[in-house]
């Protein structure tokens, strides 16, 4: 007798808003305890431990591993690697797949990286030294936000939810090209054409029918190894790997139990979420400012990086979705008011984990990246509680009981959202 009872598969996109949300929170409390280390009588200890020597020499280029390099190189290349699944999936299948869906965050999310890095640029204009900074205030934290929206219950409409990881997901890919153009160092043209050789087996094997994860598994850890030692960043190998995952279009309906990039996206999701984040936010969010005056937190590169992630990211989204309202060239997010989505743009000025990954890749002198580090958190903090703050008190939608009853009824139904315009 056929058993009735099976669970139906969940879609990605409800394990992703509620793994999101719970692994911003603890990315939080991962962030909170590396500074409350970085400035206890254990700071020296931590950073020491972080930068000892642990494991072989992979690359002349990096020295011996240690585990910061094992954290920023290797496992945020696995982070990496969810991120394309999660691009290619909204791309291929989800809702960036027309240009109807994709145009609001789009535009959101490029006004969203443009105007964070003119106003770092403006600030930090006398210091020419500063300008390779210029991409740090550009990047919105998906977890970190989902984190505070998570805070806020069922006054975040889903509609500003899916708005938010849209907006986000379009941040990443211009993060991920922006990391693989600007932030490229020299370039070893043999591991490089290694790289592509491997690249073009995965995706023989995918335009052959292979579906099995593990062969894929695989050319991701030597696709890694051969980046690595390209002089492009190991991370790009992620983006690239998830390109050819091969997927399965599940078009109105929880994903395929038998497509390869659900299948692994579900498996990544928990240990990037609950493992690779909260531990990257915890040996990289640790600085020690127990000394530092005000002129040094003020100083043009942490205070170019503040002002852009806080007044950069909200000037830009709000203007860009005010505009494209405006001209009808596409619907404002549905069941949600206009200060619901101001609070939202303040809320991606939450920078967080991408912002010290690409500050890091920035500059050469520790004091830079640990001045950029502060900048990060300043503006983070800042867009995190102006932005819960916002949207706590912001009034709700006329029909907001109503809109958000039939957007989880059609997420848990379909697995994804078709129309998030206003009705």
């Amino acid at each position: 007798m056929e058993n009735q009872s099976a669970p139906k598969p969940q879609s990605a996109l409800r394990a992703f808003l509620s793994g999101e949300a719970a692994g911003g929170i603890i990315l939080m409390a991962a962030a909170a305890l590396a500074m409350l280390v970085a400035n206890s009588p254990l700071g020296d200890i931590y950073t020491h431990a972080l930068h000892m020597p642990f494991g072989p020499t992979l690359s002349a280029k990096l020295g011996p591993m240690t585990a910061h390099l094992w954290i920023n190189d290797a496992l945020m290349a696995v982070f990496f690697l969810l991120v394309g699944l999660e691009i290619k999936r909204e791309l291929v299948d989800g809702r960036l797949a027309t240009w109807p869906q994709r145009r609001l965050p789009v535009l959101a999310a490029a006004a969203g990286m443009a105007v964070p890095a003119l106003i770092y640029l403006f600030v930090t204009r006398e210091r020419p030294d500063l300008a390779s900074g210029w991409a740090i205030p550009a990047a919105t934290d998906i977890a970190f936000a989902m984190g505070v929206l998570a805070l806020l219950g069922s006054r975040a409409p889903t509609a500003l939810k899916l708005f938010l990881v849209t907006v986000a997901i379009v941040d990443d890919m211009g993060a991920v090209a922006i990391i693989a153009l600007f932030y490229t160092a020299k370039l070893n043209l043999l591991a490089l054409g290694g790289a592509a050789v491997i690249l073009g087996a995965m995706m023989l094997m995918n335009r052959s029918g292979v579906r099995t994860l593990g062969a894929y598994m695989l050319g991701f850890g030597l696709l890694w190894y051969a980046v690595l030692l390209s002089g492009v960043h190991a991370t790009i190998a992620g983006v690239l790997a998830a390109m050819v995952v091969p997927i399965i279009k599940t078009p109105g309906h929880p994903d395929a139990e038998d497509s390869p990039l659900h299948q692994l996206e579900h498996y990544l999701s928990a240990p990037v979420a609950f493992f690779i984040v909260p531990l990257f936010g915890f040996a990289n969010a640790g600085v020690d400012v127990s000394g530092l005056t005000a002129d040094e937190i003020l100083s043009p590169l942490p205070l170019g990086i503040a002002l852009g992630l806080f007044l950069g990211k909200q000037l830009g989204i709000f203007a860009a979705v005010w505009l494209a309202v405006k001209t009808g060239f596409a619907t404002k997010p549905r069941g949600s008011t206009w200060a619901q989505i101001y609070g939202i743009s303040v809320l991606c000025g939450i920078g967080f984990t991408m912002s010290l990954f690409i500050g890091g890749l920035a500059f050469a002198f520790p004091v830079l990246v640990d001045e950029a580090k502060i900048g990060t958190l300043m503006g983070s903090l800042l867009a995190a509680i102006i932005g819960y703050a916002l949207l706590r008190t912001a009034p709700l939608h006329r029909d907001h009981g109503r809109e958000e009853a039939e957007q989880e009824a059609e997420i848990a139904a379909d697995g994804d959202i078709a129309d998030m315009g206003d009705a």
